[in-house]
């Protein structure tokens, strides 16, 4: 199975399941926003990407930029770093993509049930039945403000 929804990178607007695909936080950008909305300091965010590197072939990657394979961009983005890495593990783009689906998954705990108080709000302000509600929001890895605005563009479209 492939990320079908992964998100752009976060320097391009990506939402924060996208830090999966970002470096340290070495210099000024806007993962520094995306770390503090999901409560992760910079060591904390550092600690558990080289954790999940650690368990997993993402850790692989001497000869990138980083050094690892948990560091790197989409392959949408091109990089012949990454590429010959993956080469040379014999690592398919669909691995790729899998692993750091369940990545971002850890760094931001999208797996996690979807707050019931979340689901009532969401289904209140845009009278849509809680299962809906609750399913978009699992669908934006339980980010309310990602989901409103999905259950908005919603709303306006069928009115």
């Amino acid at each position: 199975m492939v990320w079908e929804d992964s998100p752009s990178h976060i320097c391009r607007g990506g939402d924060k399941r996208a830090l999966t695909f970002c470096c340290p936080p070495v210099k000024p950008c806007p993962i520094i926003y995306a770390l503090e909305e999901v409560n992760l300091s910079s060591q904390d965010y550092i600690a558990k990407k080289e954790e999940f590197g650690g368990k997993t072939r993402l850790g692989e990657g001497g000869g990138t930029c980083f050094g690892s394979l948990v560091w790197c961009c989409k392959p949408s983005k091109p990089c012949p770093l990454r590429d010959m890495v993956m080469r040379r593990i014999n690592m398919t783009v669909e691995e790729y993509m899998d692993l750091k689906k369940q990545l971002s998954d850890e760094l931001i705990g999208s797996s996690s049930v979807a707050s019931e108080k979340g689901v009532e709000t969401l289904a209140e302000a845009f009278q849509v039945p809680k299962e809906e509600a609750k399913e978009v929001l699992q669908e934006c890895g339980n980010d309310i403000r990602m989901a409103a605005k999905i259950l908005r563009m919603k709303n306006l479209g069928s009115g």
